[in-house]
């Protein structure tokens, strides 16, 4: 349990020292704000195997921030485990850590832009997607205050809402992503996030030679506790979603086909991406891991959404909301965090073994 950390700085330690000691190469990206102690962040990038190979395995943890505490862990377990020299010949590792470090380092979701980095790979050149149902319920989302009355009030209009549409509705009008509300949940924003461009320059700095990619990215909040849903952006009826089921299982779930338990996303990256690398056979999953109850995490998205937007980061309500979103995104418990890192590496190997097979010519 020695993988996973308290702290995003603690974690971008033990993944640098991961680096040295699995022999891996190490560079880093300075993000443009501190950390709430006013220390450095960074994006922490390992490379693993020859820099041209042919097929690389991508690993991707803090996506959204705060869920950074599990991928850091699993990034780590898989580097202290060994398992970058049993990758097959002309197969690579590249290991992004702390995509969102601000997000991590804060203990939010979203980037230093408010932005929910899993929206914000759209085109900002065409017309912003609408979102008519957030926007009925925006108010109730950020209200102004935070007392006890004001969080009933904004409750009950939700559930209100919930029970007219059912509960899909709810979730599709919540977190599908939308672009008006710059001060509310599950914003897209209003053009690249620094996230975002770093993302696309490592990955076209250090996949370009690769003919087949392999990803692996670690979310949590949604789900059964302790169970990690293989998300699989693409349609059930494409050669993508296709090609993720055999490598990872029939358990593959598909955002466009209404089988994960996420909503559909506007702007998410594992979407976006196969695009961006069109030289290559991109083959994508979320790993999804359940936390605790739907309605406790969006109360705590809700309440770190108010402290940013309304409240003070810094301030006397800071460090009990901060503690409500930790839980809601990682459970401190020795049975959760052994699932997380027995299904990651089950992931990581099927990935590994797709790869090898697409490269020898027995996809």
């Amino acid at each position: 349990m020695s993988v996973f950390s308290p702290t995003y700085e603690i974690a971008r330690q033990k993944f640098r020292d991961a680096t040295a000691g699995a022999g891996g190469s190490l560079s880093s990206y300075t993000h443009p704000e501190r950390g709430p102690d006013g220390g450095e962040l960074t994006t922490d990038v390992a490379w693993f195997g020859p820099v041209d190979a042919q097929a690389v395995l991508v690993l991707v943890s803090a996506t959204h921030g705060v869920e950074g505490h599990c991928g850091s862990g699993a990034q780590i377990d898989w580097m202290r485990r060994g398992e970058a020299a049993r990758l097959a010949p002309g197969v690579a590792a590249l290991v992004v850590h702390g995509l969102n470090p601000y997000g991590f380092a804060w203990s939010r979701r979203v980037t230093h832009e408010n932005v929910d980095l899993n929206r914000n790979f759209i085109d900002f050149s065409a017309p912003l997607p609408a979102n008519p149902e957030y926007d009925r319920l925006a108010e109730a989302v950020t209200p102004a205050s935070w007392s006890a009355e004001a969080q009933a009030a904004s409750r009950a209009t939700i559930l209100a809402y919930a029970r007219e549409n059912g509960f899909p509705a709810i979730v599709q009008a919540l977190s599908g992503g939308q672009y008006a509300h710059p001060d509310g949940i599950f914003y897209g924003g209003r053009s690249e996030t620094w996230s975002r461009r770093t993302l696309e320059a490592i990955f076209r700095e250090r996949l370009s030679a690769a003919s087949d990619i392999g990803i692996i990215d670690y979310h949590t909040g949604l789900g059964p506790v302790g169970y990690a849903e293989q998300i699989v952006s693409a349609g059930p009826e494409t050669e993508a979603y296709r090609r993720a089921a055999a490598w990872h299982g029939a358990a593959a779930a598909s955002i466009e086909g209404g089988d994960s338990v996420s909503a559909k996303l506007a702007g998410d990256w594992l979407g976006a991406i196969p695009a961006f690398l069109s030289h290559a056979c991109v083959t994508g999953i979320a790993l999804e891991y359940g936390t605790v109850d739907t309605t406790k995490v969006m109360d705590a998205l809700r309440a770190d959404n108010w402290l940013h937007a309304r409240g003070d980061p810094l301030g006397p309500d800071a460090a009990g909301i901060k503690a409500q979103i930790r839980a809601a995104f990682y459970v401190d418990d020795d049975l959760w965090r052994g699932m997380v890192l027995g299904q990651s590496l089950i992931a990581a190997r099927q990935a590994a073994a797709g790869l090898k097979r697409a490269i020898t010519g027995a996809r």
